[in-house]
């Protein structure tokens, strides 16, 4: 038995190791060095400055508006991402030709990479050359700088997104529709229940776990939200798309100033975790 955990132990070492190297060390050193005024090009003059760095962060007018773009990006693409992979999972459910065709194509955006997805966006929003500049000239309208009008660059990057992550939310919602058992909604035809009292007592029941997986999953991704906005808006028009990410990438990359930058990526971290813990009990309290 001794040489048998022995042998388990050997091989778990090097993926602990990995996972220690990987995730558990770069975030106590981030973590320490979040307390700190590490400046890239002054790093042996680095010291202690205790909470400083969160104070001026939470005071900053420019990261309240980057947690409130985020935020409301989050709580809008979740939704409508949710509401749509419900309808369109719903839809494909009632099917009975063309479901692998459909279910393909329908998955094809979530499976480009983000890049991809932002530059070809960029193409087709242009305000000179863009298809859709194009289309709307056809009806009378535009042209339309998307990415660079303030008032339209958040709505563009949300459409974008919506776009692309729909799919999984289908995918998800899809798979759970699947598994639920076919004799409760023969007993429910039987019984005479109508279609929203069917939806209502047996689909949405069943389908409260992967709802909710679904919304954390598109949350956290939410939160990372990077790539589109770095392409198509670099965080503008007048930070009106820029994110938490997005200010975290300013300071750290172009000011080097690591040890603020640290300090922004554990708030945002905490944020984050803010949002899984309230899953996590949600989905206690739903399997009790």
């Amino acid at each position: 038995m001794t040489s048998k955990r022995r042998f388990q132990a050997a091989m778990l070492a090097p993926v602990i190791v990995l996972l220690i190297g990987l995730t558990v060390f770069p975030f106590i050193y981030t973590v320490a060095n979040s307390f700190t005024d590490y400046y890239y090009l002054a790093a042996e003059s680095k010291q202690f400055v205790g909470l400083s760095n969160y104070m001026k962060i939470l005071n900053d007018d420019l990261f309240q508006r980057a947690v409130w773009n985020t935020v409301k990006f989050m709580l809008l693409a979740v939704s409508i991402e949710t509401a749509l992979g419900l309808g369109i999972a719903l839809l494909v459910e009632s099917m009975k030709r063309g479901l692998r065709l459909l279910r393909v194509t329908l998955l094809l955006p979530s499976l480009l990479p983000p890049v991809t997805v932002a530059l070809v966006w960029q193409m087709m929003l242009s305000n000179h050359n863009g298809i859709i500049n194009h289309l709307l000239s056809i009806f009378g309208m535009g042209p339309f700088n998307f990415l660079m009008d303030i008032r339209l660059a958040f709505n563009a990057i949300l459409l974008i997104d919506i776009w692309q992550w729909t799919p999984f939310a289908f995918l998800l919602l899809y798979a759970a529709l699947q598994a639920i058992p076919r004799s409760q909604y023969e007993a429910a035809r039987v019984d005479g229940a109508g279609g929203w009292k069917v939806f209502a007592h047996i689909t949405l029941p069943h389908l409260w776990p992967g709802l909710l997986l679904v919304v954390l999953l598109r949350t956290i991704d939410t939160f990372r939200l990077f790539d589109k906005v770095n392409i198509l808006t670099g965080g503008g028009p007048a930070n009106s798309t820029t994110t938490v990410t997005q200010y975290i990438y300013r300071h750290g990359v172009y000011n080097l100033q690591f040890g603020y930058s640290a300090a922004a990526s554990i708030i945002m971290v905490l944020l984050v975790l803010a949002f899984s813990i309230a899953y996590i009990l949600r989905s206690i309290r739903g399997s009790q």
